[in-house]
């Protein structure tokens, strides 16, 4: 009778264990994405479209708007297209849609030229006054300048100033709409203007 002596190799350290497990899955996914493309095609197009319209070409092209953010109550909205020829001539309380062209766009490069939807507020030869962070129009409160952006980084309220001609004072309904309350966004001037906005629902 023989005596074997069994030699049990110790246990692998967490993550080496973890590495295996994560590449097993990844072998995993990967597989099933390679069986079920049709799936998984859609949506890798979708993401796609959406760096697309984010980084290099984020005018809106349909005429129906939706709206994702709290800045205003409506979700859908009709767009009326206007040229650079004959920009619109904009009223109190009108709705528009503007490409952001704001400093805020040094802080968050993906803002640069982004469709925004707000209403009318201030019109050119309007007075903008600031009282404790209180904005105000020819004496008239419309908002109140947060401090600070929801990622912490500080806010300054807009400028006391004379709207100059061909430029608006935009703002949302929510107190947290990102507008021209604030200098980063600060007024909006004819040209960046896309179209009037016709709330749906």
């Amino acid at each position: 009778m023989t005596l074997q002596i069994v030699r049990i190799p110790p246990p692998l350290p967490w993550h080496v264990r973890r590495y295996r497990q994560a590449r097993q899955s990844c072998s995993e996914q990967l597989a099933h994405m390679r069986r079920r493309w049709y799936l998984y095609l859609p949506v890798f197009a979708i993401w796609a479209l959406a760096y697309v319209r984010l980084f290099l070409d984020p005018t809106p092209r349909l005429p129906i708007v939706f709206n994702w953010t709290p800045s205003l109550p409506y979700r859908v909205a009709y767009r009326v297209t206007c040229t650079q020829s004959a920009p619109p001539t904009l009223h109190r309380g009108d709705y528009i849609l503007f490409a952001f062209a704001g400093d805020a766009q040094q802080l968050y490069p993906g803002l640069r030229g982004q469709p925004f939807f707000k209403m009318v507020r201030g019109l050119p030869g309007d007075t903008v006054t600031v009282q404790d962070r209180r904005v105000l129009i020819n004496g008239e409160a419309v908002g109140h300048a947060k401090s600070q952006t929801f990622d912490h980084r500080a806010l300054d309220p807009i400028q006391p100033t004379v709207i100059p001609p061909g430029s608006y004072y935009v703002q949302g309904s929510s107190p947290d709409s990102f507008d021209s309350r604030y200098r980063s966004s600060g007024l909006v001037r004819a040209e960046q203007v896309i179209g009037l906005v016709r709330p749906l629902f």
